[in-house]
């Protein structure tokens, strides 16, 4: 497996507001929200490809296909995803999770927005994300 970069870091979060309170209104981070739903992220704080504020039920959704964490999991408090080369890649380091003994909260999948990842949890509740997102690959123009 061999990681390009860290792509996302995500606060999972059972109560967004307030949250958002701490990231928007007191720290001034310039966090937009996605259409359509409650997560708030942003693509331009220095130092971080994507930051943002996901919440637990959205974390459920996305990981195991319902609104309600598992009650047999321990309840993240965050998520970092780091980004692969290529599509294949994700699979690939799927595998290779497993074969090293670690449990996937699910294997390659891609979400609606066009991203792929496969998602584990560490002991202390961390998900952890191997990812291909094809916007973070397009070539930038240079000035």
């Amino acid at each position: 497996m061999e990681i390009l970069y860290l792509a996302s870091v995500a606060i999972v979060t059972a109560d967004p507001p307030e949250s958002r309170k701490l990231f928007i209104d007191t720290l001034k981070l310039p966090l937009k929200r996605h259409e359509g739903d409650d997560y708030y992220f942003s693509e331009s704080i220095g130092g971080s490809k994507h930051f943002g504020v996901w919440p637990l039920r959205q974390a459920a959704e996305a990981c195991f296909g319902g609104p309600d964490w598992p009650a047999d999991r321990p309840v993240p408090h965050a998520c970092f995803e780091f980004e692969v080369a290529d599509l294949d890649s994700v699979s690939s380091a799927a595998e290779e999770l497993q074969s090293k003994g670690y449990t996937l909260l699910h294997g390659a999948k891609t979400e609606p927005w066009g991203q792929t990842v496969a998602r584990m949890q560490t002991p202390d509740g961390v998900i952890i994300g191997i990812s291909f997102a094809p916007w973070m690959h397009e070539a930038k123009p240079t000035v």
